[in-house]
């Protein structure tokens, strides 16, 4: 099967595409990832073809400020862009991530049949749960409901106006002004870090977290036999500023060693016990017994996979979210705002209990309740036919 793989090239997404390509080319079929230079070299060395994923840049006309504008009105736009180049390579399937929304577009236009890759939680509306991003559980009992219903409706108002800008950029491409969604969601993540609802979609499976190391190399703890304390921060431009900084002042003195994992140059000067630079998460897990890091999916679900508990200091996006789910399963402490101090408090408590340990490893668990998202494009795809 020829399958397009559409994913920006911001790491968080940029990452699962690449894994799910390298999860078809082991089934036996033949993925394009269209995705930006950055991750070109990395994604050729592992055998993966690459196309330019054009219309990334900013227009004059664009309003970043405005999200609706920036996913709807950039991906009517991408979606012209790509169509020579996606419609040259005759893609039997388009899988586009949630927020490359284009490359559903574009497969759209093509009557090629597309899958959506959400490397998260779904974050779709539900009629049960209060609005995706507030971070709170669903409530409980009669003012629990009442309180989710009103917070329902403060947020109505701008889904209805993103609604109708995606309505309004479809048209603009010769698209119906309704969406017909996707023939499949691929929810990327731990099931232990999703949350019941009533109205989950039939097309959405739960498929586990699709993990992607840009490197080969080994980042070696610091000699000792301290506790080993992973530091990663968020690759997302919403992440919080100064974590290694802060971490490294909390852990001074602390009895652990410290490793700093980064697609970044590292801190010039460090510490005897703690060492810094690009490395092997999945390999430096193994040795890790507390992971301090932003709440970005990719290390939440990579830590909690390996058993281990998680520290999440978030930012913006939906950072807070996933920190405040991660911290009601069990397996993470939230710190927010970033200090030093609440920080060595948070590391010295999982240290101190291992009920931590036990709920992340409770979490790795869940991921047996997973589905095989190739399988699920090859069977949807076959219940959907020749268009």
């Amino acid at each position: 099967m020829r399958v397009a793989v559409v994913a920006g090239p911001d790491p968080g997404h940029a990452f699962p595409a690449l894994a799910l390509c390298e999860r078809f080319a082991a089934a036996g079929d033949e993925p394009v990832l269209f995705t930006g230079p950055r991750w070109f070299d990395a994604a050729k060395q592992a055998g993966i073809a690459v196309r330019r994923l054009k219309g990334l840049a900013p227009r004059a006309e664009d309003d970043d400020a405005d999200a609706g504008r920036r996913i709807h009105e950039r991906a009517a736009y991408i979606s012209t862009e790509i169509l020579p180049d996606l419609s040259a390579m005759l893609p039997e399937l388009v899988v586009s991530d949630v927020l490359t929304a284009g490359g559903g577009m574009a497969a759209e236009r093509l009557g090629v049949p597309w899958v959506e890759l959400s490397p998260h939680p779904l974050y779709l509306p539900s009629k049960a749960l209060p609005p995706i991003g507030s971070g709170l559980a669903a409530g409980e009992g009669v003012r629990g409901r009442i309180r989710d219903s009103v917070l329902r409706a403060m947020t109505a108002r701008a889904i209805r106006s993103g609604q109708q800008q995606r309505e309004q950029a479809r048209q603009g491409v010769g698209l119906p002004a309704v969406d017909p969604g996707p023939i499949l969601r691929l929810i990327a993540t731990l099931p232990a870090l999703e949350v019941p609802r009533p109205d989950w979609p039939d097309t959405a499976h739960l498929v586990g977290p699709l993990l992607w190391e840009p490197t080969d190399r080994i980042l070696a703890p610091p000699p000792g036999d301290g506790p080993l304390v992973m530091v990663a921060p968020s690759t997302a431009h919403t992440g919080v500023a100064g974590m290694v900084e802060t971490v490294l002042e909390a852990m001074d003195g602390l009895g652990v060693r410290v490793a700093i994992s980064m697609l970044d140059t590292p801190p010039l000067e460090l510490p005897s016990w703690a060492t810094a630079g690009l490395g092997r998460q999945d390999e430096l897990l193994t040795h890790t017994a507390v992971t301090v890091g932003g709440g970005g999916h990719g290390l939440l679900a990579k830590s909690l996979l390996a058993a281990v508990p998680v520290v999440t200091v978030p930012g913006g996006g939906d950072q807070w979210e996933l920190a405040n789910r991660a911290a009601r399963q069990g397996g993470s402490l939230l710190v927010r705002p970033l200090s030093a101090d609440a920080v060595r408090d948070a590391v010295r408590r999982i240290l101190d209990h291992p009920r931590f340990t036990a709920a992340a490893e409770e979490a790795s668990m869940s991921a047996a309740e997973v589905r095989d998202p190739v399988e699920l494009c090859h069977d949807a795809l076959t219940m959907t036919g020749p268009r």
